[in-house]
Formats: C-alpha cells, structure tokens, sequence
C-alpha cells in the first residue's frame, strides 16, 4: 500500500469583492489528488484536498518540497499499524523533514492541503466518511451528522449600497440560515454603523449578525467600534486587530462584554497557544476559528485540541474558517461547535454535497466514503480533471 503519484493545480477563485484588507480579483488557490496503489471498483483511491480562501495556491512549495518528501518515502514507514491504511500522522512527519519550527507561514497551507488529501484518502481507504473515522478514532465513538454554519459574506462589492447587502442577507436568510456575517473596517465607522443597522432589521428571532474587521484595527480604532457594536447583541465581533498581536486582542476583553472570535490566520498550535496564554480569550464566550486548511492539516489541529483540552477549552467552542466541508467533517465527527459557510463564494470549492440543504441554520451531512466531495458534482468535475 502507497502513494504512487501527487498531482496539483493552482485554480482561479477570483472575486471583485474586498474585505478591510485585500481584494479577491487575483485571488487562487492550489487542487491535490493523492494517487494511491489501492483499489477499490476497479480504480485507485484518490485523495483530495485543497487550501482555504485568502491564501493562494502554493504549488511552487509542494513540488518543491513536500510532494517530493512523500514519493520518496518507504511506504513501509506510513502504513497504519494494522497495515491495511496510510497512517496521516506518519505521512505528515515525511512532509516535515528538514523543516525548522517556527516559521509558520505559507508552508502551513501547503502542508494543510496534502494532508486534506491523504485523510480523504485515508477515509475513503476504510470505506467510511471521514466525519465517521474521526468520532471512533479521537472522539466519542458517534459523530453528531447535524452541524451549525453560519453565512459568510457582506463583503465591499462594488456599488453594491445598502440595498444590495440587504439583498444579500435576506437571500441568505431565505435559505434557511440563522447566523450571517459582513465585513467591518473598509468604511467609515459611521457608514458601518448603517450597514450593520440595515441587516439587523432582516432578523427576526433567533436570528444574529456577526461582523468581522479581518484584523485591521488598532487598537483606539478597535475600541471606537466595540462602543458603537456595544449597542447590539452581536454573534460575535471578529479578528479585531492583527493576528499576532496577542496584547490587543487581550485589552479588548477590557472594551467588549459580548462574544469576540478570532485565530483564522493562526497557522499552528504553537500559535494558537499563544493566544490561549496571553490573548486574553474567554472560554465562556469567545470563538476559536482555526482553520486546519490553513495550518498544516488535521494531524496538527488534534494537536491543537489536545493543547485546548489542557487549557480548559471545550472544542465546543471551535467555528473553523474556510467553508469547506473538511471543517465540516471535523465539527460532526470530534464535537466542534459548526463551520463557516461561503454559499455564493468562491465556488465550487464551498458548499455542501448536492442536496444537503441548511434547515434552521445546521446542515446534515450525508452518508459519503471520505470527505464527500463526490457528492458535489461541480467541485468533483474540478478533481476529476486534475486526477484523470
């Protein structure tokens, strides 16, 4: 049993809209299919994976070092200990040679989307979805199908005005979500104030908002806006100021009662200890956003886990960043409390498997080999190609 080919493609999810830092119209990231020598109906089992918006496609670091590290292992030494599977956490320690800690930047997301492929390999390999393989690996044994998302959009379109994000939202809402996201921070905080205002008389009960500054707040500009949001009863307020800068986000809690989020641009469990220890996050409260696209895959978010465990963290209050149904399968297969949805954006690489639908804001998710993306025929068109 091995892997006998890894092949990736940077693919376009370009978008005119912008949040408070960047814009989207360049916007790319990298497609994996992990060949492996098992077969199942007559054809190899493929894994597949990819990175998260906001990053890019990362194919230079892959072919560089990684898809090379992994071919060129002894498969031997990532069989599974009953050796009828790959074992992901020996496959990530091949991927890790000769690499130094620290550094936890791009090379992250190209780990996290080779690993995304070797789970739903592994998954596949076992014939179980991967929601399934994770609750009887690491978690209670049962996996909870039924899982919270939240919309995520009201980004800075251009023209776009009140009218539009209203527009927006209420389709949205229409479509069975009970939690929506919009921007903060590309505006004046007055024109702000009336976008958020505006959304707010959508809801109805039952029904939140949550806004998100994508980190560009210092911290007089942070506090300004936790007054003005003060005024409502916010979802939550989210990735207040740079990523890294632990002191603000600590300070915050002086300025804001109500739920803050934050950790999507936080790419190891090192990082997110540090935040743990000095951000000043409230486990009664806040939210945790890592996204393991991001941040070298799930064998390292386990270890991020097992580091909230030890610091009184439920993984409860985990809501990845992302969309993608990776996230989904950790929150039904280990007790997270839901993933973030993108249902108009960056497609076809968010969303569900055809059919699922969003009924009182949770999706169920559907009995799939793997992480499902078979089941979602645009996105596996997209696959297919790359590994056929």
């Amino acid at each position: 049993m091995k892997i006998v080919d890894i092949r990736e493609v940077t693919k376009p999810i370009r978008s005119s809209i912008r949040n408070a830092y960047i814009d989207f119209s360049k916007m790319t990231l990298s497609l994996v299919a992990v060949v492996t020598d098992v077969v199942r109906d007559g054809r190899p089992v493929i894994g597949y994976g990819f990175n998260s918006n906001g990053r890019y496609g990362q194919g230079a670091l892959m072919r560089e070092r990684f898809i090379p590290r992994l071919l060129e292992a002894d498969p031997a030494g990532y069989a599974d200990q009953r050796g009828d599977n790959l074992d992901p956490h020996a496959l990530w320690a091949a991927m890790m040679v000769n690499e130094k800690p620290g550094g936890h930047g791009e090379r992250s997301v190209a780990v996290g989307t080779i690993d995304m492929a070797i789970w739903d390999a592994v998954a596949k390999i076992a014939d179980k979805p991967l929601y399934r393989l994770l609750a009887e690996e690491y978690g209670t044994g049962t996996p909870n199908r039924k899982v919270f998302v939240y919309a995520a959009g009201g980004y800075y379109w251009p023209d776009q005005g009140i009218d539009g994000l209203t527009r927006e939202m209420q389709g949205y809402l229409d479509r069975g979500y009970t939690v929506v996201k919009q921007k903060i921070g590309g505006a004046s905080i007055d024109e702000d104030r009336r976008r958020i205002e505006a959304v707010l008389k959508l809801l109805g009960p039952g029904r939140k908002l949550a806004v998100d500054a994508n980190g560009r707040f210092d911290l007089p500009t942070a506090i300004a806006y936790a007054k003005m949001l003060a005024d409502y009863d916010l979802f939550w307020y989210e990735e207040i100021g740079d990523p890294l800068d632990f002191a603000l986000q600590a300070e915050m809690a002086n300025h804001y009662e109500r739920p803050m989020a934050t950790g999507e641009n936080l790419f190891s469990m090192q990082d997110a200890r540090n935040l743990i220890r000095y951000g000043g996050m409230r486990p009664d409260r806040d939210w945790l956003q890592f996204d393991c696209a991001l941040s070298y895959g799930l064998v390292e978010y386990l270890r991020t886990l097992a580091m909230l465990k030890e610091h009184g963290w439920s993984p409860s209050r985990c809501i990845p960043h992302g969309g993608h149904q990776m996230s989904l399968a950790i929150a039904a297969g280990l007790g997270l409390a839901g993933n973030e949805s993108y249902p108009d954006l960056f497609q076809p690489y968010g969303g569900f498997p055809d059919g699922v639908e969003v009924v009182d804001g949770h999706v169920t998710l559907p009995e799939l080999p793997g992480i499902g993306f078979e089941g979602k025929a645009d996105l596996y068109a997209e696959m297919k190609a790359l590994a056929h």
